[in-house]
């Protein structure tokens, strides 16, 4: 049996990159998927994906930079399938890359990039988490990064500081539910995001990004794992 038979997963950014990857592999192993990307045409090719694992998929669209959106894709991202047992904060934006530095970054580098990286994923975390613990078991995945020192990041940077925080208090306060929270660093990828210089291809991600889902009940939470470390997990 697939080891996430009868599970339902979401996973935000899934209509490419990492979170396509992601949302593939989890079919893979079994579990129905939520696919979550801007618009529904970007998610049909992911959507098709997770057919083809012989799981059921849906599609929910909307803007993570909109708080109302946010609000409406998680009530529908429940609905799907009637709950969501694996919560996948994927979703991420950088800012514009300033050379100069601090001093040229505009506050809309800052706004943007917190409410998509860090207040949408919380709002969502929020929203999905207290049915898990209704049921005594889920599993929330946070994507932080290894960026360290990038002035001319600082934004992106600093929201991935926001979302390590978050996932240490979120795993304090949920320890002994049966819900495990838990973030993952893909490392630099080849992606829309990571740029065509980056040092891996994007498909290194796996198997490594499967790790936090598939943790024994009895694990820890708030780990924080490293997808290129984990090329050799046997998932």
């Amino acid at each position: 049996m697939s080891k996430l038979a009868g599970k339902v997963a979401f996973v935000t950014g899934s209509s490419r990159g990492v979170g396509k990857l992601v949302a593939q592999a989890l079919a893979k192993q079994g579990a129905d998927v939520v696919v979550h990307g801007r618009t529904a045409k970007a998610c049909e090719e992911t959507l098709k994906l997770v057919r083809e694992a012989g799981v059921r998929g849906a599609i929910v669209s909307g803007e993570l930079s909109d708080p109302a959106q946010v609000e409406r894709i998680a009530t529908e991202a429940l609905a799907a399938f009637g709950r969501i047992d694996i919560l996948y904060n994927n979703a991420a934006v950088q800012a514009v890359w300033r050379p100069e530095g601090l001093a040229k970054q505009e506050l809309s580098d800052w706004t943007t990039v917190f409410q998509i990286n860090v207040f949408a994923l919380v709002r969502l975390t929020a929203r999905i988490v207290p049915q898990m613990v209704a049921r005594g078991w889920g599993r929330v995945v946070n994507l932080t990064s290894g960026i360290d020192k990038t002035w001319q990041l600082a934004a992106y940077g600093a929201s991935k500081w926001a979302v390590d925080k978050f996932t240490d208090d979120s795993a304090a306060e949920l320890a002994g539910t049966g819900v495990i929270v838990s973030r993952i660093d893909p490392g630099w990828l080849r992606t829309d995001l990571g740029g065509p210089n980056a040092d891996n291809a994007p498909e290194t991600v796996l198997p490594g990004a499967l790790v936090p889902v598939l943790l024994p009940d009895d694990a820890p939470g708030g780990r924080f794992f490293r997808a290129q470390e984990l090329r050799d997990a046997v998932i």
